[in-house]
């Protein structure tokens, strides 16, 4: 089982939470570079939330048909 598994097991059912800690983390980082990599912090942030499988909203997103 690989760590991306694991912590989408623990975060079954917190995906909003997931999401908020994700858009806070983010946040921070370009607090302290005075968004200097404001770009790279958003794309890092996008592939994120789509590794753990939540969107913008904090929901799930639907199985790929």
């Amino acid at each position: 089982m690989s760590m991306m598994d694991k912590l989408k097991g623990m975060l079954k059912g917190h995906e909003d939470k997931a999401s908020q800690g994700i858009d806070r983390a983010g946040d921070m980082v370009d607090e302290k570079t005075q968004g200097k990599y404001a770009q790279h912090v958003d794309t890092a942030q996008e592939k994120l939330k789509e590794q753990l499988g939540t969107t913008d909203r904090g929901q799930s997103e639907p199985p790929p048909q």
